[in-house]
């Protein structure tokens, strides 16, 4: 039978703007506009689906047509979408203003929405049947903080491993309070230092001071800098694969963690998951959208070739 993964957090509409020349800031700039569902759990949801799981999304959704793009997309992945839905809200939204290589360079998240999912929405019926199905639970932290400490509290009774998604530094101290229950985390550097105060020149040094926080184990991405992944006492880094034709960067965090906990579900090592993780990010900045509509674990495969072999820490 195929393994289950539950999925909470954010989905809602992306909007990117991409300059298409140099970017002049203060001024206006030429470029081109696009919008399409993301957010960071539906993002590595809808990579968990095309990657052979059987997915659920939970999630607040208004009752406007982009809530309904939502749901087209995740009917479209194959997903088991069980949203809460607000019929007088608008669904959230993330706009973002990408330069022409492919990086960000400002971007506004508007998902006040994310707060209505409150802690006693756990309780719903719907809600404790995927919690007790689940052989995986992941989460992002665009949800409020009670929720998220509920979430881990509830996966932790229920004896099931746990990931999470940072989002980004302003939301990611929310996690604080439930990091002993967190078997995985996904960040980047700007992440990390919101969460532990401090930035080390060496980035080996990200395991302990994480570890420092409660934190059993995660990822820790540095762009195209060697990242760091930790667990159970063992430490890789790993240099991303060298991608020459970056498209877009959006969602390749969410991809990463999406192939990693994949490659964990199937019994793969620290050194190998993080390699599946790492190429599942490959695939995502090749294509213009938040996931890859390509990805299979086929190509998954194929794409291994492009990533180094970790370095072992310890």
């Amino acid at each position: 039978m195929r393994k289950k993964i539950l999925v909470l957090g954010g989905a809602h509409i992306d909007r990117r703007g991409r300059i298409s020349g140099e970017t002049s800031e203060g001024a206006s700039n030429p470029g081109s506009w696009f919008e399409e569902p993301g957010g960071g759990g539906f993002n590595a949801a809808r990579n968990l689906a095309r990657l052979g799981f059987d997915v659920t999304m939970i999630s607040p959704r208004g009752g406007d047509p982009t809530g309904e793009m939502v749901s087209e997309a995740a009917d479209y992945a194959g997903i088991d979408d069980r949203p809460f839905v607000f019929l007088d809200r608008k669904t959230p939204s993330y706009t973002a203003i990408i330069e022409r290589d492919g990086n960000l360079v400002i971007a506004l998240a508007d998902m006040d929405l994310y707060r209505m999912f409150v802690p006693r929405r756990l309780s719903i019926r719907a809600v404790r049947e995927a919690f007790a199905a689940a052989d995986f639970i992941v989460f992002d932290a665009n949800l409020p903080e009670d929720t998220l400490a509920a979430i881990v509290a509830r996966a932790n009774a229920l004896g099931k491993p746990v990931g999470a998604i940072a989002i980004s530094p302003a939301k990611v101290v929310k996690l604080k309070r439930c990091m002993q229950g967190i078997d995985y985390l996904f960040l980047n550097e700007a992440e990390a230092a919101a969460l532990t105060g401090e930035r080390p020149n060496d980035p080996s040094h990200w395991p302990s001071l994480l570890g420092d926080t409660g934190l059993k184990g995660g990822v820790v991405t540095r762009g195209q800098r060697e990242l760091i992944a930790f667990a159970n006492g063992r430490v890789v880094a790993l240099q991303p694969a060298d991608v020459p034709d970056v498209a877009d960067v959006t969602g390749a965090g969410d991809s990463l963690a999406a192939g990693f906990i994949a490659a964990l579900m199937r019994g793969l090592p620290l050194a190998d998951a993080v390699r599946d993780g790492a190429a599942a990010a490959a695939l995502t900045v090749q294509s213009p959208h938040a996931v890859n509509e390509n990805l299979s674990a086929d190509l998954l495969k194929q794409t291994l070739a492009l990533v180094p072999e970790p370095r072992i820490l310890h």
